[in-house]
């Protein structure tokens, strides 16, 4: 299934500029490699080695974190929206 993908800004450069792009597949693992296809070295940016998602990136489902549904398995449906956010850290209050 085609499912609508939001990039962050730091990976534009490899869509061209797109903030939104679509991928296809039934899950997490199976958009990123549809993503890849389509965006050489976007998973290497997103991803180990291993194919986990890397410590300081997150994948939102909707609202809703990945790593708190099934991680890269979490299965995909009609209308979903997954978004890539690398986390941000530092700073003082």
């Amino acid at each position: 299934m085609v499912i609508k993908v939001r990039i962050p800004t730091p990976l534009r450069k490899l869509t061209s500029g797109s903030d939104e792009v679509t991928a296809t597949g039934a899950n997490v693992a199976e958009i990123i490699e549809d993503l890849e296809r389509n965006y050489p070295g976007l998973k290497e940016r997103i991803c180990e080695e291993d194919g986990k998602l890397r410590r300081f990136v997150n994948i939102y489902l909707n609202d809703e974190d990945i790593r708190f549904k099934e991680n890269m398995d979490t299965r995909l449906k009609e209308n979903d929206e997954l978004s890539i956010i690398p986390a941000i850290a530092g700073g003082a209050l």
